[in-house]
């Protein structure tokens, strides 16, 4: 598996931890940054990342920020993907199991490192079950068609 990750400034200490972890399962990740403490705007990293899973050169995406709010408004504007704020094991295995998401938003302020592992987790690990889950999300792809902004 392939996956991106990237912070505000509130969230740089979790990507460290997290890249870490994942690098221990065997998992290939990118980092778009930001790398430091200094504050930043969260839609310059959230925005090319979010494109960047759209096109589909990453399987799934990670963004943090201090809510992961912010983060997730931001990488749904891109069609095609389907950005879950996850707080807890419950939210993370049903955005994966029924919402098909492929970007894990986290809260860097909000969430502990344990929490934040065992979230990611569950993400990670998590299949899209389909069936009447399946029938949803092909109304979220309708209604990104009918936009028309591409």
């Amino acid at each position: 598996m392939r996956v991106v990750i990237g912070c505000d400034h509130a969230g740089v200490k979790l990507k460290e931890h997290l890249k870490k972890y994942l690098k221990n399962w065997g998992v290939e990740v990118e980092d778009m940054g930001t790398f430091e403490e200094t504050p930043v705007d969260y839609p310059d990293i959230a925005f090319p990342l979010a494109k960047k899973v759209a096109g589909g050169d990453f399987d799934r995406g990670i963004l943090i920020c201090g809510t992961g709010i912010g983060m997730s408004i931001v990488a749904n504007k891109v069609k095609g993907i389907r950005a879950a704020v996850c707080w807890d094991e419950y939210t993370a295995q049903v955005a994966r199991t029924h919402n098909d998401s492929n970007i894990l938003c986290l809260g860097g302020r909000v969430l502990s490192f344990k929490e934040a592992e065992r979230i990611l987790k569950i993400w990670i690990e998590g299949n899209f079950e389909g069936g009447r889950h399946e029938r949803r999300v092909r109304k979220i792809l309708e209604i990104e068609r009918s936009r028309g902004d591409g």
